[in-house]
C-alpha cells in the first residue's frame, strides 16, 4: 500500500478524502464508542451490541469504504472494549485503514473516571492502546483535554512528541481543546488532526475561530457528535427541527443524513465519524457523503 493508505472507490469515497498527515482517509469514518455501551465521562449509551455484531458492523463498515476507524481505550463496559473489537474485526486490515485513538481522560479497571493523566503516565495509556489493538505504532493519537487540568497543553503534548519521535506513534491530533490549545501544541509537533464537538446545532468551534483556522491550515477537522440524536451518535430520531425536517423531505433522506452532510459542507477538511450500533444506520451514514445540499438547503439549514 506505500505509505499512504488509499482511500477505498465504494460507498464512503462519495464525499471525496483528506489526509491526515500523510495517510489519506474518506470523509466519512466510524466512531466505536457506543458499540460498548458507555459513553464519555460515564453517560450511558444503552446496551453494547453483541459482540459478533459488533464485529460484523465493523467488517461491514470497512466493506462499504470506511478507511478511519475511531476508538480509545477507555471505550470500554463490563463488557466490552471498542479496541478488542477493533483488533478482532480489522486486524487483518490494518494496512488498509487509519485507525486513530486518544489518550489523556483516565479510567481505573472498574470503569470509574479518575483524574486526567500526567504528562509522565501517558506512555502508559499509548502501550495499552497498542495492546488492546495489537499494533507496533499507532496511526494517530489525539491528545484529549480534558477540563481545566490540561488547559494548557504543551506539557502533555511535549510527552506524545517524545514518543512519536520513538516510534510508537506515527501521527498527533489534539481533541476538546480552543485555538490556543492548537498554538500551544503547533510549537512542538505538527497537529494533523483538530477532534471537536461540533454540529448544526452546536458551533463553538465556529464562533472561537478553531474551524476556520484549520481550514486555512489545511488541518483535519473532525466533528464528533455531528448527529443530534435522542443518543448522541445514533441516527436521530424524532428530529424537532423543522429545518431539518424540510431539507430531509425534499431529498428524501433522514434527518440524520441531511445532519452529517451539513457536516461535510463545511470545508473538504472536515470529516465525520459518526457512530452506531444498526447496520441499516451505517449504511445511510455512509450514504450521506453522497448527499449533495444545495444553496437554498444550506440557507434554511442556517437559519437562526
Amino acid at each position: 500500500m506505500g505509505d499512504a493508505v488509499v482511500a477505498a472507490t465504494t460507498a464512503a469515497a462519495a464525499a471525496g478524502t483528506w489526509k491526515l498527515g500523510d495517510l489519506v482517509v474518506n470523509r466519512i469514518g466510524y466512531g466505536t464508542m457506543r458499540l460498548t455501551g458507555n459513553g464519555m465521562m460515564g453517560n450511558s449509551d444503552g446496551a453494547p451490541v453483541d459482540r459478533d455484531g459488533a464485529v460484523r458492523l465493523l467488517r461491514d463498515a470497512v466493506e462499504q469504504g470506511v478507511n478511519h476507524i475511531d476508538t480509545a481505550s477507555f471505550y470500554f463496559s463490563a463488557l466490552r472494549s471498542a479496541n478488542e473489537l477493533v483488533n478482532r474485526a480489522l486486524s487483518s486490515r490494518y494496512d488498509e485503514l487509519v485507525v486513530v485513538t486518544k489518550v489523556g481522560p483516565g479510567r481505573d479497571p472498574s470503569g470509574q473516571w479518575t483524574d486526567t493523566a500526567r504528562p509522565d503516565q501517558l506512555r502508559g495509556q499509548v502501550e495499552e492502546n497498542l495492546r488492546q489493538l495489537g499494533r507496533d505504532h499507532l496511526d494517530v493519537v489525539n491528545l484529549r483535554r480534558n477540563g481545566p487540568t490540561t488547559d494548557d497543553v504543551t506539557e502533555h503534548f511535549g510527552a506524545l512528541a517524545e514518543l512519536q519521535q520513538a516510534g510508537l506513534i506515527r501521527h498527533l491530533g489534539i481533541s476538546a481543546v480552543r485555538p490556543e490549545h492548537l498554538a500551544q501544541a503547533q510549537q512542538i509537533a505538527p497537529v494533523v488532526c483538530v477532534q471537536n464537538a461540533y454540529s448544526l446545532d452546536r458551533r463553538t468551534a465556529d464562533n472561537n475561530g478553531l474551524t476556520e483556522l484549520c481550514r486555512e491550515q489545511g488541518i483535519a477537522f473532525v466533528p464528533f457528535f455531528a448527529v443530534s440524536g435522542l443518543k448522541r451518535e445514533a441516527a436521530a430520531g424524532d428530529e424537532l427541527d423543522a429545518r431539518v425536517l424540510q431539507v430531509a423531505g425534499a431529498h428524501g433522506v433522514t434527518p440524520a443524513q441531511v445532519r452529517l452532510a451539513w457536516t461535510l459542507h463545511q470545508g473538504p477538511n472536515v470529516l465525520a465519524i459518526p457512530g452506531t450500533t444498526n447496520p441499516k444506520h451505517l449504511a445511510e451514514n455512509i450514504a450521506a457523503g453522497a448527499l449533495r445540499l444545495t444553496d437554498e438547503d444550506l440557507a434554511v439549514l442556517d437559519r437562526a
